[in-house]
C-alpha cells in the first residue's frame, strides 16, 4: 500500500468513526429510522467522504441488512437491541465500521459485551502470519466464554478500492479459512456476531439496499425508461451499495422501473438478514489494516 492510500484509508476512517459516534447519539426511543440514517449519511459527506453504504439500522432478531426507506414510519422504542452499521470512502478508499446500542435496558449488557471482547481479542492476534481459522477460532471461543453463540454464516471482508466486498472473508468460527493468512497492507472490516439463538442467519424480505449487479444484461432492457433509470444509477453509484431512499430523491417515482430493474437482476436487492431461531443479535465492527506483526485501526 503506498502512502496516498493509507493516507485515504485513514481519513475514511475518521469519517466514519465520527459518523458512528454521532449516530450512536441519536438512538433514542422514539426516533425514527429515516432521519437517524440521514442525518448520519449527511454528517459524512459534510465531512468531506462519499457513502460506502447506506446507512444500516438492524433491531433485535435483524443482524444485518436494514436501511430505511423513503419516508420510512419505522421508530424505535425503549429496549431495542441496535446494530447500527455505517460506512464512508474517500477517493474509493473504505472504512467500514458498527456498533450495537440497547436503548435504556440492560438485559443485553453481556451479550454487547461478548461481540465487543471478540473483535478486540481477534484484533490483538491478528497479523499476516495468523491462519483466518485461528482468527475465527479466537471469535467463536471469545463469544462461547461468554455463553453466547458466534453467527457462523456472516463473516468479516476485504475492502478495495469502491468495492465493499473484496473476497476476503473473516470467519467467526473456526471451521472456516483454513490456513488461509492475510498479506501486508491487506484492509479487512471484522465484525463479530453473536446470538443467543441458532447461530445462523436466514434470508428475509427486502432491505432496501441495492447494488448494480450485471451491467452487461442492461443491454437486452427493451423498456427505454427502465434502460433510461439504469444508467443513471450506474453513473451515480457505480460499484458501491444504494438504498431506495436515495433514489426516490434523485429519480422520483421511477419505484415500478427500479423493481423491474431487481427482477431483470442487473440490480441486486439485499435481502434482511434474519437469526434463525428469532435469538436477539450483537456486533461490533472495526476496519484494520494487517501489518505482518499486527494491524491497525482505523475506526
Amino acid at each position: 500500500m503506498d502512502d496516498s492510500a493509507y493516507e485515504k484509508y485513514k481519513r475514511a476512517g475518521k469519517i466514519a468513526a465520527d459518523a458512528r459516534n454521532y449516530g450512536v447519539t441519536l438512538l433514542k426511543p422514539g426516533a425514527r429510522l429515516f432521519d437517524i440514517a440521514t442525518m448520519i449519511e449527511k454528517k459524512i459527506t459534510k465531512n468531506g467522504a462519499g457513502l460506502a453504504f447506506p446507512v444500516n439500522i438492524a433491531l433485535n432478531t435483524l443482524a444485518a441488512h436494514y436501511s430505511p426507506w423513503y419516508e420510512d414510519p419505522l421508530s424505535l422504542k425503549k429496549g431495542d437491541v441496535v446494530k447500527l452499521d455505517v460506512g464512508a470512502h474517500f477517493d474509493g478508499y473504505i472504512a467500514d465500521t458498527a456498533v450495537t446500542v440497547e436503548l435504556e435496558t440492560h438485559l443485553y449488557d453481556v451479550m454487547i459485551h461478548a461481540s465487543d471482547e471478540a473483535l478486540k481479542k481477534v484484533i490483538d492476534v491478528l497479523t499476516t502470519h495468523l491462519p483466518l481459522s485461528e482468527a475465527g477460532k479466537t471469535i467463536q471461543n471469545t463469544i462461547t466464554s461468554f455463553g453466547y453463540k458466534p453467527i457462523e454464516n456472516l463473516m468479516g471482508h476485504g475492502v478495495d478500492r469502491y468495492e465493499l466486498h473484496s473476497g476476503i472473508s473473516i470467519p467467526n468460527v473456526g471451521n472456516l479459512g483454513g490456513k488461509t493468512t492475510l498479506h501486508d497492507g491487506d484492509v479487512v472490516a471484522i465484525e463479530p456476531f453473536a446470538t443467543n439463538g441458532a447461530g445462523h442467519v436466514i434470508a428475509g424480505q427486502g432491505s432496501n439496499i441495492y447494488i448494480c449487479k450485471d451491467s452487461i444484461k442492461a443491454k437486452f432492457i427493451r423498456d427505454n425508461k427502465t434502460k433510461v433509470l439504469f444508467e443513471k444509477i450506474h453513473t451515480h453509484f457505480g460499484t458501491l451499495p444504494f438504498a431506495q431512499r436515495w433514489c426516490h430523491e434523485l429519480f422520483p417515482n421511477d419505484d415500478v422501473a427500479m423493481k423491474k430493474l431487481s427482477v431483470l437482476g442487473v440490480i441486486q436487492h439485499y435481502p434482511q438478514l434474519l437469526e434463525a431461531k428469532g435469538g436477539i443479535v450483537t456486533q461490533k465492527e472495526h476496519t484494520v489494516i494487517v501489518r505482518e506483526d499486527g494491524c491497525e485501526v482505523i475506526t
